[in-house]
């Protein structure tokens, strides 16, 4: 992040929502090494809270307390004081969502209105949804849910008419090496002498690494002016090799012959698709391009993409002709791909 990026950090206060989970953590870990700033941490996993606050007790203005999103009057009276909300709070599993569709829905839906009716409360100034590619051409609940969330922060910046706070909404792809990506469980898989279990042996699927997801939350929270989704451009791979090659790293660390760890197709579980969007047809005659970014604006935005793309910096395209799909852009190659996991020490 720039240098102006930075000092917007700089004697404010922030209030993560979902900050036991995996990116909510990350986020805190970056934050906490910023001078001069105040965390307000909440989440409903009990056993996690207790443990961030030992591992954060010595950090003054940093603490962390026990709330459920959907309670409007507890988020009111701990966010208070809050300058920037950053809401990565949800039900993210597919298969639990499609089996639990209303608790989907209050928690992802009526839990993001929450926040919005919270940050209208507080009059902090900029909040921050972290969404999902599933929200693209959603076929689950849990991307419909993200979709109909990013479409409530959208329509609160329009009735808001530019002024604070500014809502803005990012998309991820899957951030590997969370506790929701199919790293652990092959490596788990592999640990046990197999088989590595494939949904679909053709499966796409858009990555990112934890540092990635992090650095563009910080980072959309500033470039934003209201209503924006943000979509960072990432490698796109095939989960076959994936798997081959975690097959091929990880099998001699556990004595393991490779050869002996077979790849078993299981079929497609309920609301998965093969592959993943990140933008559709409709989104991209409002897609601005920018050297990192594909920017949405949203469909309320009363001028031009043309006379819009002149706020931002950066910008390289405002004709952006196609989606942005993994069944149909280019690849990672298994060396390519060997040597990114390697790298980021994802295996």
């Amino acid at each position: 992040m720039n240098k102006e990026i930075k000092n917007h950090w700089e004697g404010k206060q922030v209030f993560i929502t979902g900050v036991c989970g995996t990116v909510g953590r990350q986020i805190l870990s970056l934050l906490s090494q910023k001078p001069n700033i105040g965390i307000i941490g909440i989440d409903i996993n009990e056993s996690e809270l207790f443990f961030l606050k030992e591992e954060y007790q010595s950090k003054a203005g940093f603490d962390f307390f026990y709330c459920d999103i959907r309670d409007l009057k507890e988020l009111s009276r701990l966010a208070k004081g809050s300058h920037y909300i950053i809401h990565t709070a949800a039900l993210k599993h597919v298969g639990i969502c499609e089996f639990s569709p209303f608790d989907a829905i209050k928690t992802n839906v009526l839990g993001t209105q929450s926040i919005i009716d919270l940050a209208e409360e507080i009059k902090c100034e900029r909040v921050l949804f972290t969404s999902t590619d599933k929200a693209v051409n959603p076929t689950n609940v849990m991307g419909t849910s993200k979709l109909m969330a990013e479409r409530l922060m959208s329509s609160a910046s329009y009735r808001n008419n530019g002024k604070p706070p500014k809502y803005i909404s990012t998309r991820f792809g899957n951030v590997l090496g969370s506790r929701g990506s199919v790293i652990p469980l092959f490596k788990k898989q592999i640990k046990e002498g197999g088989p590595v279990t494939l949904t679909d042996g053709n499966m796409t699927r858009f990555i990112m690494t934890l540092e990635d997801a992090t650095h563009l939350v910080l980072e959309s929270l500033f470039i934003g002016y209201g209503g924006e989704v943000f979509v960072t451009k990432m490698p796109i791979i095939n989960i076959s090799d994936l798997a081959e090659i975690m097959i091929e790293v990880l099998s001699p660390e556990f004595g393991i012959n490779p050869n002996d760890i077979k790849i078993k197709t299981i079929g497609k579980r309920p609301g998965e698709k093969t592959y993943e969007e990140l933008t559709n047809s409709e989104e991209i005659r409002r897609t601005i391009e920018m050297e990192n970014y594909l920017c949405i604006i949203p469909a309320t935005a009363k001028h031009n993409i043309d006379e819009i793309s002149k706020k931002y910096s950066g910008v390289i395209s405002c004709n952006v002709t196609k989606p942005y799909n993994s069944s149909v852009e280019i690849k990672m190659s298994k060396p390519d791909l060997k040597k990114y996991l390697i790298t980021k020490k994802l295996i």
